[in-house]
């Protein structure tokens, strides 16, 4: 027994220390209380965490401390000083965007939309993989990718090899990594780029913690910019799930696309910023690297850019999305790997499917997680109560990201339909205003719903509903 332990034995009695530590308790739950009220966050996301902080102070205060970190005031101020520089050649009148989504996104800190972009649609895992190789080996100065997940597989391997021949005959290779999603590739396993002369960034490494709620502060983000002028962007992470050389009947389904032109340009500048940050370098040198030449107007296609996360003031994604939902008027088409909206999302899908439109929700029919395939349940039976249809992909995952509003507007990127994507992670989204585009995607989404069943309605047993109605309460933390 230590000195420590027998003089506390000794002149504190065993029951006087209990009480202390269950006041010292209780003040710190008060001040995470106090904290949790005075952040920006959605209603059931704070009630959420108050019941689990109050009933289970034990639990709900170390899961707070870990996990409750949304906004970050000194990133948003650090990285306020990274916002785009634009080539003069990037300036491109619009004038087929949507103004009410349009003005929502940028009123709420987004990007303004930019016009002059080729679009092409990367419809499976295959055709992203066979891009991403051609646009790496075609690449003259620069490469930056950020993911969230490269695994340590035959796709990875392959991805490492190239970054990594590329940075020996002189192209600037940066590649970002999330420091939680890439645990156990972030290091030895990107050695051959760093080997190479490359560049490897690791995002708000978890261990040791770098700030309040920085293992919960993830960097969603999946993009791919090459001379600053083309890039890749979707919901594929770097790994045999999302892509790969030869098809594969386990490969999840998701979507992503190559954007060229000031789109790209706009993109690159989302990633300066996660990389200045995360490396602690100034942006003056990466975008010489980038923008040499600038982006050229190549399309017709307008598009604007929303990057949202704590590094964002305020909450662009989300905003454009309620936005979008508000002012479809037939058709609202979502698709998304998990559901769990909060209480205006959901209920603005339901007001709109009363009000005679066509909502239509396209989800896996088992997920990767179930236990939000089993927090979903409670939503889309309100959503169908109210006349909206829920689609249940049945092949295997479906992990792509989507929205459709009539024939007017279309998004797609890396962010789910659920809490943690539109207010805690760092995602990147595309809204594209160009009839053709928008029915690109449109075309898409009905490949997808052609493998698609209705959802089986079952009864709801005692314990079954207890569990989807606590799933329900506890959803926004999930």
């Amino acid at each position: 027994m230590s000195a420590l332990s027998q003089y506390i034995d000794r002149f504190v009695p065993g029951g006087l220390l209990a009480h202390l530590s269950t006041v010292a308790g209780f003040v710190l739950a008060f001040f995470l209380i106090a904290r949790l009220m005075s952040e920006r966050r959605a209603p059931a996301n704070t009630f959420a965490w108050l019941l689990v902080i109050v009933f289970i102070p034990w639990l709900g205060v170390p899961l707070y401390l870990f996990f409750g970190g949304r906004k970050l005031r000194r990133l948003a101020r650090d990285k306020k000083a990274l916002l785009p520089i634009l080539p003069p050649i990037c300036v491109s009148e619009t004038h087929q965007i949507f103004a009410p989504v349009a003005r929502t996104v940028s009123g709420a800190g987004g990007y303004e939309p930019v016009g002059g972009n080729r679009v092409t649609f990367l419809l499976t895992g295959e055709d992203d993989f066979a891009e991403l190789e051609r646009q790496i080996l075609g690449a003259k100065r620069s490469i930056h990718i950020t993911t969230f997940i490269l695994s340590r597989d035959a796709t990875g391997r392959r991805i490492v090899e190239l970054l990594a021949q590329r940075a020996r005959e002189g192209v600037k290779v940066r590649l970002l990594l999330d420091a939680l999603g890439c645990f156990v590739s972030s290091r030895g396993f990107v050695d051959p780029i760093r080997k190479a002369g490359g560049e490897v960034g690791r995002f708000m490494p978890v261990m040791p913690f770098t700030s309040r709620g920085s293992a919960n502060l993830r960097c969603h983000r999946k993009m791919a910019i090459f001379d600053g002028c083309r890039a890749m962007v979707g919901g594929r992470n770097i790994a045999r799930e999302y892509m790969g050389a030869e098809p594969n009947p386990k490969r999840w389904r998701d979507f992503g696309a190559l954007i060229e032109g000031p789109g790209a340009v706009v993109l690159g500048e989302v990633f300066i910023a996660d990389w200045c940050f995360a490396v602690g370098k100034p942006p003056e040198a990466v975008r010489l690297d980038a923008q040499a030449g600038g982006a050229p107007i190549v399309g017709a296609c307008e598009l604007q850019v929303v990057a949202s996360g704590p590094d964002v003031p305020g909450d662009p994604l989300y905003e454009g999305i309620v936005a979008m939902i508000q002012q479809a008027e037939h058709d609202l088409w979502v698709v998304t790997p998990y559901f769990i909206p909060d209480e205006v999302l959901l209920r603005s899908m339901i007001v709109r499917a009363r009000a005679g439109c066509n909502v239509t929700l396209v989800v896996p029919l088992k997920s990767n997680h179930p236990v939000t395939d089993f927090a979903r349940r409670n939503f889309t039976r309100e959503l169908m109560k109210a006349g909206g249809k829920v689609l249940h992909y049945e092949p295997g995952m479906l992990h792509a990201k989507a929205i459709v509003i009539d024939d007017r507007v279309a998004m797609f990127g890396s962010p789910n339909f659920d809490l943690r994507s539109l207010f805690v992670n760092f995602e990147v989204g595309v809204l594209l205003y160009s009839r053709e585009d928008v029915d690109g995607v449109r075309r898409w989404i009905d490949s997808v719903v052609a493998s698609c069943v209705p959802p089986v309605l079952r009864k709801r047993h005692l314990l079954t509903s207890v569990a989807e109605d606590l799933c329900r309460l506890l959803a926004p933390i999930l």
